[in-house]
């Protein structure tokens, strides 16, 4: 049993839920969204995005407070209302975002620092050497501790921030209305088809930003109070959504929108250089440095949870849920750490390395989001809570909205990944000699199997890039 006073508190919550949202996807984000779409569509679809996972965090703070005995939050929600396969896809999902999303994390920091050190670029061999370097210091940095790693995340959370409201700051005397509304809709003026196509464009990338809101939910086992985890996620989603709207309409304000598109990575820090001179960019990627340490540091603490609490309620094989003497679970970090390693070379072969890894992270989510969504429905249906039941059923809604909206080519690809991940459930099922399928759930498991054999047919033929 873990001291109380070992535990994490409200601010470390909050901090550890701003800071794995705010990692470096907001030190792009108006380019991200801008790439497909005109300030118009992007509007709408913070609308959209701010309305589905207000949705989604009400369904995790509601179903943590009925069911605090769920402390693998998001995975714990799917196994409970959906059985065991359904409970380890949502489990392997959550775990593929999350190692993935470090991934992005580390191809934009080698992007920061390649403004200092042209020698990396984010995605070429100097890049991958010293991305292996970071990880396996983060990694020997949660080794040491839990509370050692939030207290860590906490101070980087802070001092990430610094930046980004110097930026809004400065902005927002750059800003120009007529920048802003030129080509509002789009050069062909407001089509109802082109401005769906636009939103569609923007959803992956609005719902990567704000991946990471769960954290408290995952680590409630860790929280000093149970009430205080859904104060955390509610209050970090909001903080969380107001910046990224401000940077997203001060860019859009300061530059023209076709320029803006064409900056390199990350954007706002040659935003802040078209207005301010050099200095601009070069404080922004060290304040974007400085963001995703802490986010690195987050995202791996979330890749060791999820599969030492799946393990420990027999869900993952035994031997993720080994902790060492500081109660971090060392098999899951380090296996996670061996993944993220060797998926760092896809990097080489990777067009837009970035965007090919945070497109991966999200679209791999959207299985966890949605089920926890769906046992929010069920729950409140089973309790008679029309208000709750119709949180998630928008919840719902929107999960199924991404699905549709992320396309087919990155639907196809996380497919191969969670059929992979069948091995896995398997083994970890006949280790504890239970029934390893029930009737629906071999159909489940069949059809990713063939999705995602049809996946690498397509990405051998070229039909699939990435």
């Amino acid at each position: 049993m873990q001291n109380n006073d070992k535990k994490l508190g409200l601010l470390a919550l909050v901090a550890l839920v701003i800071g794995s949202q705010i990692g470096g996807g907001g030190f792009n984000v108006a380019a991200d969204m801008a790439a497909g779409a005109n300030a118009g569509a992007i509007l709408i679809g913070w609308v959209i995005t701010g309305i589905g996972m207000f949705a989604l965090v009400f369904s995790f703070q509601n179903l943590t407070n009925k069911h605090p005995n769920l402390e693998g939050g998001i995975y714990s929600f799917a196994k409970a209302g959906f059985g065991s396969y359904l409970g380890f896809s949502s489990a392997w999902g959550y775990w593929l975002s999350v190692w993935l999303g470090n991934i992005a994390f580390l191809t934009l920091l080698f992007s920061a620092l390649g403004y200092f050190f042209p020698v990396f670029t984010g995605g070429n061999l100097p890049s991958i050497i010293g991305a292996s370097i970071f990880l396996w210091v983060m990694i020997f940095i949660i080794l040491r501790g839990v509370q050692s790693a939030a207290l860590v995340n906490l101070v980087v959370t802070i001092g990430k921030l610094i930046p980004i409201f110097l930026f809004i700051i400065i902005a927002l005397f750059a800003f120009h209305l007529k920048t802003l509304s030129y080509h509002f809709w789009g050069s062909d003026g407001f089509s109802l088809m082109n401005l769906l196509s636009q939103i569609k464009s923007t959803m992956l990338v609005s719902l990567w930003v704000f991946t990471g809101v769960e954290g408290a939910v995952v680590l409630s086992s860790r929280a000093r109070h149970k009430k205080d985890v859904g104060k955390a996620t509610v209050i970090g989603l909001s903080s969380t959504l107001i910046i990224y709207i401000c940077l997203s309409i001060l860019s859009l304000g300061a530059m023209p929108h076709e320029e803006l598109t064409d900056l390199k990575s990350p954007a706002m820090a040659y935003v802040l250089e078209s207005i301010v001179g050099p200095w601009g960019a070069a404080f922004i990627n060290l304040g974007l440095i400085v963001s995703l340490l802490g986010a690195l540091l987050g995202w791996m603490l979330f890749a060791a949870e999820i599969p030492y609490i799946a393990a420990k309620d027999g869900t993952f094989p035994e031997v993720f849920a080994k902790q060492n003497r500081r109660n971090v679970p060392m098999n899951s970090l380090v296996f996670s750490g061996v993944l993220i390693q060797l998926f760092l070379l896809t990097l080489l072969v990777s067009q837009k390395p970035y965007n090919f890894a945070f497109s991966m992270a999200s679209s791999a989510i959207l299985v966890p989001y949605l089920f926890s969504a769906l046992y929010q429905v069920k729950v409140s249906f089973q309790l008679k809570e029309k208000k709750q039941m119709a949180v998630g059923l928008i919840a719902s809604l929107y999960a199924v909205w991404i699905l549709y909206a992320a396309g087919l080519d990155y639907l196809l690809l996380t497919a191969v990944l969670y059929a992979l991940g069948i091995i896995l459930f398997i083994y970890s099922q006949k280790e504890r000699k239970k029934k390893v399928f029930q009737p629906f759930e071999l159909v489940c498991a069949g059809l990713i199997v063939a999705i995602a054999v049809y996946s690498i047919f397509m990405l051998a033929a070229g039909g699939i890039s990435i």
